[in-house]
């Protein structure tokens, strides 16, 4: 079986740097064998954001896109501030938030972007774990903002 950071090698993902905090916040959080990671917004490898709101002027592919984006910044984060994503056993909870125009309700579409990535990564049974998607205004004008908490390896 593949590890996580061969995978993302294998599968040619280029992670973005990632974000310093925006607040007076941890970006990464490990309480006994569980990692919790703040919310990271959808930062392209040249550090500026992907910025819209869904069912404006942004598509659901766009969206999509977007979500990816936030999980590859996830992982940038997760390197940067933890170390070794060979650690992580699975992901456990996300929540996804998405910039969404009062009409548009296909949020967990949107959130599959990251969803999907994460199953790439970590495999189809540990890459995918319990979810929320919802629409809401995110700070910024960011189109996805997602947290999420994995289990680590003991």
């Amino acid at each position: 079986m593949s590890t996580a950071s061969k995978r993302i090698k294998e599968l040619g993902l280029v992670l973005p740097p990632a974000p310093p905090p925006a607040g007076v916040y941890k970006p990464i959080l490990v309480i006994d064998n569980f990692l919790y990671v703040s919310g990271q917004g959808c930062m392209r490898t040249d550090g500026t954001l992907i910025k819209g709101r869904l069912g404006y002027d942004l598509s659901l592919e766009e969206g999509k896109a977007a979500a990816r984006q936030t999980a590859l910044t996830m992982l940038s984060t997760i390197t940067t501030h933890f170390g070794d994503i060979d650690r992580i056993k699975r992901l456990v909870k996300t929540l996804g938030m998405v910039n969404s125009a009062p009409d548009f309700g296909d949020q967990p579409l949107v959130i599959n972007g990251y969803s999907e990535l994460m199953s790439e990564v970590f495999g189809p049974d540990h890459g995918v774990g319990v979810r929320s998607a919802v629409g809401m205004v995110l700070p910024g004008g960011i189109a996805v903002e997602i947290e999420a908490m994995f289990e680590l390896h003991k």
